[in-house]
């Protein structure tokens, strides 16, 4: 006997993952993670036994609920299930995965579509940040069909506009969780900074790398990739996370100067390999690193004294992501009044997920 569990899997942006109901999950945390290990087949490389696709960017979950929030439609909670490790870890946001929760809600009948336009109020657990996610819902339902494109993706979609409204120490509660734009750690100069996802910022020339290498070479760099998780653990401590080593919270950013017109340039180690493309949470990052003077990012964008606003474009491995930036990350009270970027999702499967009753027995 198995116990069936009722599952979407959806693609939200550059990443793809099971969609769960709450409800339909244990309500204990260690049994409900004990579950997901089960589901996606982890701790193991290919996640064979389980629906993972066996990179970090395929082995995301998205846990939905109705909220008894005021002002808000659902309660997000995203956990990234390790694949090599048995480790469920919910401390960060995916803003990828969330593309897809807009959608996910209203097919799912938890938000009614509103006309063309449906916008849903979500409310991210794990950063407790309020996001508003935008969707196209011609004739009183999700459409999936568009001609919105992002890099990483094939092909056009409909897209989903998300605009997060309180992304400002998402896990830290500060701008700058160590009080500064810059630190040194072991030698090399990084910057911490945490908007909508903790991230320890790396200028790659210091690194000895240009930062347009790609993914595959950098993540072959073993010696590269040690050398940045030591510091990030020591980061860690400073940004007052206490030991990270178990966490893939914070999270790299190994930053250059832009080569193909863009603001920056970016590589996002998710921690401990890089980002085919970007993370949403990580590019709002990066880019409101770019209106903090005194940080790496605003140095390598040349807008060190001139804080932008407007689209901030950030290179990365497959092309480009864009941030609609409206901040004062400057004043004594930072503030966020848009931090807008277009995502694209879809429904790939519906159905159940079979996992060992031993794991656990839904009475």
């Amino acid at each position: 006997m198995q116990t069936k569990i009722p599952c979407v899997m959806m693609r939200g942006g550059t990443s793809r993952g099971p969609f769960f109901l709450a409800s339909d999950l244990p309500s204990d945390p260690a049994r409900r993670d004990e579950v997901l290990l089960a589901a996606m087949g982890s701790p193991h490389s290919y996640q064979v036994d389980g629906i993972g696709g066996a990179t970090p960017f395929t082995s995301k979950v998205a846990i939905i609920s109705p909220s008894q929030r005021p002002g808000i439609d659902v309660d997000y909670l995203f956990a990234q299930v390790l694949v090599n490790e048995r480790l469920v870890d919910t401390r960060p946001n995916c803003g990828n995965i969330l593309g897809a929760v807009g959608p996910y809600a209203i097919d799912a009948g938890l938000v009614p579509a509103q006309g063309d336009e449906t916008t849903v109020r979500i409310f991210n657990v794990n950063t407790q940040a309020e996001v508003h996610a935008i969707v196209q819902t011609p004739g009183g339902s999700v459409t999936y069909s568009g001609d919105a494109a992002i890099d990483g993706v094939p092909g056009t979609a409909a897209p989903v506009k998300l605009n997060f409204r309180s992304a400002i120490g998402s896990i830290t509660g500060k701008l700058l969780p160590t009080g500064r734009p810059l630190d040194v750690i072991d030698g090399i100069e990084v910057s911490c900074v945490d908007v909508a996802m903790p991230m320890v910022l790396f200028s790659a020339a210091q690194l000895g790398k240009t930062g347009h290498e790609s993914a595959e070479d950098l993540d072959a760099d073993t010696a590269l990739i040690a050398r940045m998780e030591a510091i990030r653990r020591k980061a860690g401590e400073l940004m007052g996370l206490g030991d990270v080593s178990a966490s893939v919270v914070p999270k790299i950013g190994l930053l250059a100067e832009p080569q193909n017109g863009g603001t920056i340039s970016s590589r996002y180690f998710v921690p401990y390999s890089c980002h085919r493309a970007h993370a949403v949470t990580g590019a709002l990052c990066v880019a409101s690193a770019c209106a903090v003077p005194g940080t790496i990012a605003s140095r390598l964008s040349g807008l060190d004294s001139t804080p932008p606003q407007g689209v901030v474009r950030i290179e990365h491995p497959s092309g480009t992501i864009s941030i609609d930036l409206d901040v004062d990350l400057v004043s004594a009270t930072p503030a966020i009044r848009r931090a807008a970027v277009i995502r694209t999702a879809r429904r790939l499967f519906e159905g159940s997920v079979l996992i060992p009753s031993e794991v656990w027995q839904d009475a």
